[in-house]
């Protein structure tokens, strides 16, 4: 393992943005906890982090995970609600885990809502949404593209959401649209933005939290 601050040897071959994620691999201190702990990749402290300070997964019966790969949410939500049902569907393959149900395949796909409706087998207490779309470059057609699965996965919750129930979603620097913002704290008693500390500085992604579905 390499200590912080080590860079790779042996990169010749590599090109320089390779080397540049792979020595940020070495040197992140959330990717070593992360193999330490079990868990399929640092982006699971993100929602450890969301849930010590909102209590997100506190009573949560029934889980969705949309973008579920490769599987690091899941498996936080699993180890602190062992007996809860959740559901997830991500477009890449995800190794199996114990008692989650993973459906691979488009979550914009038409029949994607009612199969995991169907799976779950009552109202949701909490939908995770970590997807992002690819990256082009074009800061507003990632932004665009971004917001699309944003809005997608806030209809799909006031769809399958008990009443109390909550939304997580990831969103791009300056977060949700005023508009879907307007729509959540409608829908919900109390919205807010996050940025949970394991979310790397440079990176533009943020959170917006949604808790107290009105039904």
């Amino acid at each position: 393992m390499a200590e912080d601050g080590k860079k790779l040897r042996s990169t010749r071959r590599r090109t320089a943005s390779s080397r540049r994620w792979l020595e940020r691999q070495l040197n992140d201190p959330y990717v070593r906890q992360a193999q330490a702990d079990g868990y399929r990749s640092r982006a699971a402290y993100k929602l450890i982090e969301l849930d010590e300070r909102f209590g997100l997964l506190t009573g949560a019966e029934r889980i969705v995970d949309l973008g579920i790969a490769p599987g690091g949410w899941a498996q936080v939500a699993r180890k602190a609600n062992p007996r809860a049902r959740i559901v997830g569907i991500d477009l890449l393959p995800t190794d199996p885990i114990e008692d989650v149900t993973i459906f691979e395949m488009d979550f914009m796909d038409e029949e994607a809502p009612e199969l995991l409706e169907q799976a779950l087998g009552g109202p949701a207490d909490l939908v995770l949404s970590d997807m992002a779309a690819n990256t082009t470059g074009h800061k507003q057609t990632d932004h665009l593209r971004t917001m699309a699965l944003v809005e997608a996965a806030a209809d799909f919750a006031y769809g399958v959401l008990r009443p109390g129930g909550g939304l997580v979603a990831k969103v791009l620097a300056g977060g949700a649209d005023s508009a879907l913002v307007a729509e959540l704290k409608r829908r919900f008693a109390m919205v807010k933005h996050a940025k949970p500390p394991a979310s790397r500085k440079g990176s533009s992604e943020w959170y917006v939290v949604a808790q107290g579905f009105k039904g």
